[in-house]
């Protein structure tokens, strides 16, 4: 009786032992990227420093530097020597079909994380936090929102910034005037060559395009920030095992748990305090909520 007992849990322990190997069979993301080789990075094209292409038409950027980190943890988490990227470009449009339909398997750009996104995708921890604001020309004296009533905006469609400011529009019967543009740059371009007053748009983003323009002493950042936005990095929906791989991959960037002494503080200085790769600066130092952020969320092994 006693020789039985021992055998049956033998064989228990060899059944639990097994459970999770059997746990671990890999499905949604991690499957897809083992079985092809490839992981598909999605990537914005003039989201500067975020995510935009330098003078080789190469994707670089703050969210890609970040992407590479998930793309070395995937590596090991599937103990692949090495791993074939393919780059996919996105735009604000675009960016969440491209994820659901499986095209891309990762977004790296400038995506707030909203609740209403939520339901589409799934996001990483926030790496960046920014707020809408108005990008205007100096000479246009327009100083808020407020100043903007009858007068001619543009918006990058598909944007959090693009219903913002068209409900504050509604709300404060404000009668703007809204242009659509396709991405940034053109964005950009409306204000700059004047057929817009202004461009409403997470105020980071809209620094980048001031440092990259001709002539940057010519526009200006202005306005209360109008609303709240996190930023992160976007997956599919219902992948946790992917989520956990990405989400301990942001984590290792973080660093010590109420540190913030990863390297993700060395990837912020090179593209928001350092010079850029074309020489433009931000100067954007880290702010204390992001740091914050990064404090709090870094996660023990």
């Amino acid at each position: 009786m006693i020789r039985h007992t021992r055998t049956a849990l033998a064989v228990l322990a060899l059944a639990v032992a097994a459970a999770p190997a059997i746990a671990q069979d890999l499905t949604g993301t991690l499957k897809k990227i083992k079985d092809s080789g490839t992981i598909t990075i999605g990537h914005r094209e003039t989201s500067i420093p975020f995510s935009y292409l330098d003078e080789k038409q190469q994707p670089i950027g703050y969210s890609m530097d970040i992407c590479a980190a998930v793309v070395e943890e995937v590596k090991k988490e599937l103990s692949l020597t090495s791993l074939n990227v393919k780059y996919n470009p996105v735009t604000s449009q675009t960016r969440i079909p491209l994820m659901a339909n499986g095209t891309i398997d990762l977004e790296c750009g400038s995506t707030t994380n909203t609740l209403t996104r939520q339901k589409q995708v799934s996001f990483a921890p926030i790496t960046f936090i920014t707020g809408t604001k108005l990008l205007v020309k100096k000479s246009s004296k327009v100083k808020s929102y407020r100043d903007l009533k009858g007068k001619t905006v543009v918006v990058t469609q598909g944007t959090t910034n693009e219903r913002i400011i068209k409900a504050l529009s509604d709300k404060e019967n404000l009668g703007i005037r809204f242009l659509n543009a396709k991405d940034h740059a053109e964005s950009f371009l409306t204000v700059e060559s004047g057929r817009a007053i202004a461009f409403s748009m997470d105020d980071i983003l809209l620094y980048g395009l001031v440092a990259k323009a001709k002539n940057p002493k010519d526009f200006d950042v202005v306005g209360d920030y109008l609303s709240y936005d996190p930023y992160g990095l976007m997956f599919r929906t219902n992948d946790d095992a992917f989520g956990v791989v990405v989400r301990r991959a942001i984590a290792r960037l973080f660093g010590e748990p109420g540190q913030c002494n990863g390297p993700l503080k060395a990837i912020y200085k090179k593209w928001f305090v350092d010079p850029l790769p074309s020489g433009e600066k931000m100067g954007v130092p880290m702010s204390q909520l992001l740091e914050t952020v990064c404090r709090t969320n870094a996660l023990p092994d």
